[in-house]
């Protein structure tokens, strides 16, 4: 092991640099995926005729599918279609795709345990369904939600690491690519790469408990 030599300053820019494009990635499809989460989440709670069911549908599909093969499907196949799609894209497509199927039935279990004692209340009080549900479900859901939307948060950053097999310039792409140049690095590059990715999603875990004991 070449701890000295995996860790040379150009190793670890190198790193670095493919870690920013991994959080770019995360970001980007976590903010996309919390709002298709939330559009799919609510027509489905609200059961809109057609939409619900079709949603529902495509929900099931996504989730009994693995993240490797959606990949493959938006850089591979998507162009055999005419929509060709930069590694940086496909791989946030296959992302977001995946998990808002996965968040939106966070979201839909958050509505659903909302007291329909507070419903009623507040229909009867002469606020429309839609009223109710943006100004009492929807704001005691989402403080609901924090929790286990973090968690999907943290292994969809995880999940970014698949996008390598589309050579995506990120983490663990670059990772590999040290690890090519001297068989002694591999051990001390992924020790690095594993202490990267744990502080991130260990900072998001706080973040999740203190918002949790802030809204207990």
């Amino acid at each position: 092991m070449d701890f000295i030599g995996a860790y040379a300053p150009s190793h670890l820019t190198f790193l670095l640099e493919g870690f920013w494009v991994t959080l770019q990635v995360a970001f980007l499809s976590i903010a996309l995926s919390f709002v298709v989460s939330i559009i799919v989440g609510v027509i489905r709670y609200a059961r809109i005729p057609v939409l619900s069911q079709v949603f529902a549908t495509a929900v099931e599909l996504v989730r009994n599918l693995p993240l490797l093969l959606i990949i493959f499907f938006t850089y591979f196949a998507l162009p055999e279609i005419g929509i060709k799609l930069d590694k940086f894209y496909a791989a946030i497509l296959a992302l977001v795709i995946f998990e808002s199927a996965m968040i939106s039935e966070i979201v839909r279990s958050g509505l659903n345990s909302i007291e329909k004692g507070q419903i009623e209340a507040a229909r009867s009080s002469g606020l429309t369904y839609m009223q109710t549900l943006w100004h009492v479900v929807l704001p005691q859901a989402l403080r609901r939600m924090v929790p286990p939307m973090v968690s999907q948060f943290i292994s969809l950053l995880k999940d970014t690491s698949l996008a390598v097999v589309i050579a995506l310039p990120e983490l663990m792409n670059h990772a590999q690519i040290i690890n090519g140049r001297n068989v002694n690095y591999v051990i001390p590059t992924f020790l690095l790469v594993a202490v990267m990715y744990f502080v991130v999603n260990y900072a998001l875990s706080i973040i999740s408990k203190r918002l949790e004991n802030r809204h207990a």
